[in-house]
C-alpha cells in the first residue's frame, strides 16, 4: 500500500511528527532500496506529492518520517521506498524529485540508491588512543559502516609492527603520520589530503580545527566527544566527571564547528556510574560508549538520517 493510500494521523506534543511507518515490501530480485529527505516551507500536500511521485514510477513506500515543528512553517521528511530500476532510471529519480524540490522551494531535497550510488568517500583523522579509530576500521571491514575509508591521517607516529598499520597495510588504506605543533597544525597539508572526501571523522583527534580550515574544506566534520555534552567540554570531560560526582557519564558525536565542542549533536549515549566507580572505570565505560556513539553518528548521516534543524540543532529520524 502506498502512502497516499493511507491516512497520516496527527500526533500533539512538541510538533507534528509521524514515526516510521511499515508498509508491506515487493518481494522481487530487481527491486532496489532508495531513500528521500526533504526540506522545504510547510504547505499542505507535500506528502502527497512526494508519496505520488514514488508511486507513479511504479515504487512503494516501506516508510516515513515527518516532523513539523510547533509553531514553525518548516517540514522535514525522510522516506524508504523501494523500486525497479529498469522502470525509474536513476537520472529520472533525480528530476523526479528535482521538480518536486522546485514546486515547494526546497532547501534540501537528497536522493540516495545506496546499490547504485557510491559509497560516502571519508578521511579518518586520529591521535594517539585508538580505541574508535580500531573500531571504525573492524566495522567498516565487516561491512557494518557504509562508508569508503580513504585514508587515516595522524599527529601519533605509529610503529610499522602496530596492529592498526598492520590492518592498513593489508586493506590498502594510506596512513599520513603528520607531526603538529602548537604553531603549525599541518592543516595545509590535510587539506590537500581529503579534498576528494565527501565528509571527515574525528576519531579522538585530539588538535582543534580551526574555522580557516572549516571556511576552506566546506563540507561536514564528524566528531567524537568523550563525555556528555553541553557539560564537560575541553579536555579532560571523564575526569570532570569523576570530580563532580555525576551519575551518568556519556558520549556525543557532533558536527564540528568553530567553537570548541558546541557543535550540533547527531548521537549521544550514557551509562549510570556510581561512588563504587574510580577515575578508571570512568575512561573505560566511556571509551566503550564512545565507539558506539561515533558509529551510530556515522551510519546515520550516511542513512540520511541527519538534517540540520534551527541555527545548532539536528532532526534525526
Amino acid at each position: 500500500m502506498n502512502l497516499r493510500q493511507r491516512r497520516v494521523p496527527q500526533v500533539f506534543g512538541f510538533g507534528r511528527s509521524t514515526s516510521s511507518r511499515s508498509f508491506k515490501s515487493i518481494d522481487s530480485p530487481s527491486v532496489t532500496h532508495g531513500i528521500h529527505v526533504f526540506q522545504c516551507p510547510d504547505a499542505v500536500g507535500i506528502l502527497a506529492k512526494l508519496s505520488d511521485c514514488i508511486a507513479s514510477r511504479g515504487g512503494n513506500i516501506l516508510g516515513a518520517d515527518v516532523f513539523v515543528p510547533e509553531n514553525k512553517s518548516v517540514f522535514y521528511s525522510r522516506s524508504e521506498f523501494i523500486f525497479d530500476p529498469v522502470k525509474w532510471p536513476r537520472l529520472q529519480m533525480d528530476e523526479d524529485f528535482l521538480r518536486i524540490s522546485k514546486m515547494f522551494g526546497a532547501t534540501r531535497s537528497v536522493v540516495r540508491v545506496p546499490k547504485l550510488d557510491p559509497k560516502f568517500k571519508i578521511a579518518v583523522l586520529a591521535s594517539k588512543q585508538e580505541h574508535c579509530l580500531i573500531d571504525l576500521l573492524h566495522s567498516w571491514q565487516d561491512g557494518r559502516l557504509p562508508v569508503d575509508i580513504t585514508r587515516v591521517i595522524s599527529n601519533h607516529d605509529r610503529f610499522p609492527n602496530t596492529h592498526v598499520i598492520r590492518f592498513l597495510e593489508r586493506n590498502g588504506i594510506p596512513y599520513h603520520y603528520l607531526h603538529t605543533t602548537k604553531e603549525n597544525k599541518r592543516e595545509d597539508e590535510i587539506l590537500d589530503l581529503v579534498q576528494n572526501t565527501d565528509f571527515l571523522v574525528l576519531a579522538r583527534y585530539m588538535q582543534l580545527i580551526s574555522s580557516k580550515f572549516l571556511l576552506r574544506y566546506r563540507k561536514d566534520i564528524i566528531n567524537i566527544h568523550h563525555g556528555l555534552l553541553p557539560s564537560f567540554k575541553g579536555g579532560h570531560p571523564s575526569k570532570q566527571a569523576f570530580d563532580a560526582g555525576v551519575k551518568l557519564i556519556g558520549a556525543t558525536s557532533h558536527f564540528v564547528t568553530e567553537e570548541l565542542d558546541a557543535g550540533p549533536i547527531i548521537e549521544q549515549m550514557v551509562e549510570r556510574v556510581s561512588h563504587r566507580d574510580s577515575i578508571r572505570s570512568f575512561v573505560q565505560k566511556s571509551e566503550n560508549l564512545e565507539k558506539q556513539c561515533l558509529a551510530k553518528a556515522i551510519k546515520s548521516y550516511c542513512e540520511l538520517r541527519v538534517l540540520p534543524y534551527e541555527e545548532n540543532r539536528t532532526v534525526v529520524f
